[in-house]
């Protein structure tokens, strides 16, 4: 089965995630920081994550998707960076920690679940 992990330390944005996701096939997974993120891509080893970028406590989501990137057995995940900020430098920051996919806050629900269809096979 197909593994989503959305990660955000707002409630609210990991339920609107969750309500446009919900009529997918994939699994969908949550965690509030970056710390439990780690934690559970370990153990799930989902196919993508759609991650904050700013998240309190000791990692954010751009050590976050580094360290995915830099794991073997996490190194394939897709990683969809979500952020309020949208400015040339913060994208390219973004793809130097080897992002697959930036969102900017506020994005369209139908703009999620495109950017997700397009790099999830819809059977898994």
């Amino acid at each position: 089965m197909t593994r989503i992990l959305i990660v955000d330390d707002y409630p609210e944005l990991r339920a609107l995630i969750r309500l446009t996701l919900r009529q997918t096939p994939y699994e969908l997974y949550e965690a509030t920081n970056g710390e439990e993120a780690l934690r559970l891509a370990h153990e799930l080893i989902p196919d993508l994550m759609i991650l904050d970028v700013m998240m309190p406590g000791r990692l954010d989501g751009l050590q976050v998707c580094q360290a995915i990137k830099n794991t073997r057995q996490l190194s394939h995940c897709q990683v969809l960076l979500v952020s309020a900020r949208g400015q040339q430098s913060d994208l390219l920051e973004g793809k130097r920690v080897g992002a697959d996919g930036y969102l900017v806050k506020p994005f369209s629900p139908s703009g999620l679940l495109r950017t997700v269809r397009e790099r999830l096979p819809e059977t898994a």
